[in-house]
């Protein structure tokens, strides 16, 4: 797959303290890559360095296979955390701004804001300040002018911050929509469930240092443990157990049922099958609950932390 953005060996300081060290990141093109990492950790200096809003002190980002350049601002499309419009202007006025900033003329900008107002269903807004709406209302109106000039990048900072759920649901979808029709999503959250549902790769930066990149599906796989939730049903649950643990290595298990019967953790051998194992539990009884257990962004991030 062709690469949209790569940021190679990037370094950034500020003083003596070093943001960035030496890190590198692939964004595949009309993927959604999750740029992760705790507070502190780099991404949003990572994120404003593609964004030309601060520069490397070394290492290199190009855009589509050419040197990041001025005029790649309006290939980008950046929703920053900290948003930025202007209180006291009218929303419609300050969208039809923003839009010709990003190179649409008057007339294209009118367009295509009627159809992000009437999607959204927020017409009635046009006239009114920024300061007269919501902290989720203005998000609405930055997320509509991110988007509007179709750029090739976008860039989400936290873009569900201050949303309600059902308001982040609608978002969310977009930003899936967005992609289908070929957009490239560079995706900062500390949302893990939204990693999980949304990101095709995902980078980890801890301390300045990338410690963590791939496709979350590869990286998925490298973080099994071979573990697997089991519910067994018998009428001699002491025996069952007592056997199973010499026989296994098994930890408590917290998957709810409407049976009474044994609940644990099993984990097996490399060299074993999961047909295996379930042939060995239905000679002792009858298998009720059988699911691997794969680790989810939120353990993988939480895991590589702290073995960092």
């Amino acid at each position: 797959m062709d690469n949209l953005l790569v940021a190679e060996n990037i370094v950034k300081k500020f003083g003596d303290y070093t943001a960035l060290n030496g890190v590198s990141i692939e964004v595949p093109k009309g993927s959604i890559f999750g740029l992760l990492g705790p507070n502190g950790a780099g991404k949003t200096t990572l994120i404003r360095i593609i964004n030309q809003i601060t520069m490397p002190d070394e290492g290199l980002v190009t855009l589509d296979g050419v040197k990041l350049q001025s005029n790649h601002i309006k290939d980008i499309g950046y929703l920053p955390e900290e948003r930025g419009l202007y209180k006291s202007m009218k929303v419609g006025e300050q969208a039809l701004y923003l839009a010709q900033l990003k190179g649409l003329t008057k007339n294209q900008a009118k367009e295509r804001l009627k159809y992000w107002f009437d999607k959204f269903e927020i017409t009635s807004w046009w006239n009114k300040k920024v300061q007269e709406l919501s902290k989720g209302m203005a998000q609405k109106i930055q997320f509509i002018v991110t988007v509007l000039h179709q750029p090739k990048l976008l860039i989400f900072d936290e873009p569900f911050s201050g949303f309600d759920p059902i308001n982040a649901n609608i978002i969310k979808d977009e930003i899936l929509q967005l992609r289908e029709e070929g957009a490239t999503v560079i995706f900062s959250t500390h949302r893990m469930e939204s990693v999980e549902e949304m990101c095709d790769h995902i980078a980890l930066i801890h301390e300045s240092n990338k410690i963590l990149d791939g496709k979350l599906i590869d990286i998925k796989r490298q973080y099994k443990s071979n573990i697997y939730e089991v519910g067994l049903l018998t009428e001699q649950k002491a025996e069952t157990e007592k056997y199973l643990k010499e026989n296994f290595e098994l930890s408590e298990a917290n998957f709810k049922t409407i049976n009474d019967e044994l609940k644990f953790n099993i984990k097996i051998d490399a060299g074993q099958t999961a047909n295996q194992l379930i042939s060995h539990l239905t000679s002792k009884g009858q298998l009720t609950h059988f699911v691997e257990v794969i680790p989810s962004v939120n353990d993988i991030f939480i895991q590589t932390v702290q073995n960092n």
